[in-house]
């Protein structure tokens, strides 16, 4: 059998390394899968449902061959909030409905969109959700009780405070088993799934030493079911719907990133390429199928993938065996996992944030003093301190706005004049000077985007010159890669209120883009075609011919060679015969700056 696509060139070989880092990975998404759902405010068992189901058909459908999806620590403060706002009932309508979004997405190829979001934000929000998850599982490591959950982090932040008091040091002691395994296993075996093991040992100890003293999934939750996860449909109605399109759209745009970027780090890790659009559409799918068997929403998870890859993971079939594992740990030890203590599972989500948290990225942004800084500071801060859907548009906007300044900072209006030492007479700004200014030919070289940011600068710039004295102005417009239609609407302004002023604009280089849009705006075709071209040389020896002669008689400002023999004192006729023979204006190129 020929394999081909993303199977291309796969062997028996290929099996067996796809075997062993499904296991593995199967392996750490267990403790994974349970921590993300409770600290999500739903059942264990629903996070090892989505690890099961959106596990297989990520991998399945997905773009990426090496992605491992499930629940992720990302969705933790989205979830909660919907499940404590709407109830779990309505998160699983809210993961199908970002689901369908997802697969939309993908079908319309925004895939490519969703990179473009700065970096600054997913940092902002990575960390600040990082926050959250972090201060969510203290009062589950320090063994608090009758401590309520709340939106809000500062609302959590005084519930601990106000049940310091009621510390459990059997849970602290559990809690700190868990942790040590966790940061001590990975230095010496770090092929060894310390997160199991650290779960195991801490569960151990606690159900020999402590037993009835520490709070476990059983005692909170109940027991955790071994059988398969049941087709259940959600009650769908239009007015649900349209409560939940705002969580929807929040849960569908975070999955969207996460997938991608995990994707990316994957390819970054494999030299692969994955297929964004088809990613986008695997993970809508996934997300839609998940919900009617309890689970709930779930994307790329960067660290499994990770695991993953250097597992010695060849195709997405590791990826499906993943999710096998899962279900057979499931369906043989379900009752067993329902003695994890709560104080053990704290650690592992408190890891899982600490490595999320970008750290060092967020510190080398904040060490540049720039416009991103204050993105980042801002989205990090609105991201703890109330909502992720917040964090995003502000953050969105503050970089939008951000990127449109450094743009219109980038567009130069410089006035410049031929150099006559130079070899080719190349234009230059500091040849105009007080006494060295053609007072008739306008001379301009714009450099940059000429957009809605920029457009009024542009503008301005000019104008001061053509109110003095309206004559010609001749644009050099080479070095303008872009325009929109702001930039096109003050262009057109400017040549009009030049041309009712009895001058003339001249026009050239114009790249490809500004062509393309003066043909659609149909300013191109207001033009004179004889006032456009494409070198600055031909350009200034049009102008030149057209010229109010009787004004150069005695003109000593000598901006151009040709000055010369315009301002001796000889006839109108006599220049005017000079200057259609070309004898003394040959046409010479001059060059951009």
């Amino acid at each position: 059998m020929k394999w081909t696509g993303r199977y291309a060139g796969y062997q028996a070989s290929d099996f067996r390394k796809d075997l062993v880092s499904g296991l593995i990975v199967g392996i750490i998404a267990i403790p994974l899968g349970m921590a993300f759902a409770i600290a999500s405010g739903v059942k264990p068992e629903y996070g090892l449902y989505t690890t099961i189901i959106a596990g297989i058909l990520i991998s399945l459908l997905g773009g990426s061959k090496f992605q491992i999806g499930g629940p992720t620590g990302a969705f933790i403060p989205i979830l909660f909030a919907i499940v404590m706002q709407y109830g779990y009932e309505n998160l699983l309508i809210a993961g199908m409905m970002a689901g369908f979004m997802l697969v939309l997405m993908g079908v319309f190829k925004l895939g490519a969109l969703i990179k473009f979001i700065p970096r600054p934000v997913t940092i902002g929000f990575t960390a600040g959700i990082a926050v959250i998850i972090f201060s969510g599982q203290i009062g589950n490591f320090l063994g608090l009780r009758g401590m309520e959950k709340h939106e809000d982090f500062w609302s959590n932040m005084k519930e601990i405070g106000m049940h310091l008091s009621t510390l459990n040091i059997y849970s602290l002691l559990t809690a700190g088993i868990c942790l040590a395994v966790l940061l001590v296993v990975p230095k010496y075996a770090p092929k060894v799934p310390a997160s199991l093991l650290g779960l195991l040992l801490s569960t151990v100890v606690a159900a020999l030493f402590f037993k009835d003293q520490v709070a476990t999934i059983g005692s909170s939750f109940g027991t955790i079911p071994g059988n398969l996860p049941r087709f259940h449909m959600p009650e769908i109605t239009w007015e649900r719907v349209m409560n939940l399109l705002q969580p929807a759209f929040v849960i569908a745009m975070l999955g969207g990133i996460e997938s991608l970027l995990s994707a990316v780090v994957a390819d970054g890790m494999t030299g692969s390429r994955h297929n964004s659009n088809r990613e986008l559409i695997g993970q809508g799918i996934a997300n839609i199928v998940t919900p009617l068997f309890g689970g709930i929403p779930a994307t790329g998870a960067i660290a499994r993938t990770a695991t993953n890859i250097k597992s010695g993971a060849v195709s997405p079939l590791s990826g499906m065996i993943h999710g096998v594992v899962v279900l057979l740990v499931l369906v043989l030890f379900a009752p067993y996992a329902s003695h994890i203590p709560l104080a053990s599972m704290a650690p592992v989500l408190m890891l899982v944030a600490w490595n999320m948290s970008e750290r060092k990225s967020f510190v080398h942004v904040l060490r540049t003093k720039t416009g991103d800084s204050l993105v980042l500071v801002i989205t990090f801060l609105l991201t703890v301190f109330t909502s992720l859907t917040t964090a995003v548009e502000v953050g969105l906007v503050l970089a939008v706005l951000l990127f449109v300044k450094r743009m219109s900072e980038m567009l130069k209006v410089a006035k410049v004049l031929p150099d006559p030492d130079h070899k080719h007479e190349k234009v230059m700004a500091h040849m105009v000077q007080e006494g060295h200014d053609c007072p008739q030919i306008s001379l301009y070289t714009i450099e940059g985007p000429l957009f809605f940011g920029a457009a009024d600068m542009f503008e301005k710039s000019i104008m001061d010159s053509i109110h003095r004295r309206p004559g010609m102005l001749l644009l050099r417009m080479g070095k303008v890669p872009f325009i929109d239609t702001t930039g096109e609407a003050n262009l057109a302004s400017l040549i009009q209120h030049l041309e009712r002023s009895g001058g003339m604009v001249l026009l050239s280089g114009i790249q490809e883009q500004p062509m393309e849009m003066l043909k659609r705006t149909g300013l191109l075709a207001r033009l004179n075609p004889a006032h456009r071209f494409e070198h600055t040389g031909e350009a200034i020896h049009y102008a030149l011919q057209h010229l109010n002669q009787e004004k150069c008689k005695g003109c000593k400002h000598f901006a151009f060679r040709e000055c010369t023999a315009l301002s001796r004192e000889s006839s109108v006729t006599d220049r005017k015969s000079l200057l259609e023979k070309g004898k003394t204006l040959p046409v010479r190129t001059h060059r951009s700056m």
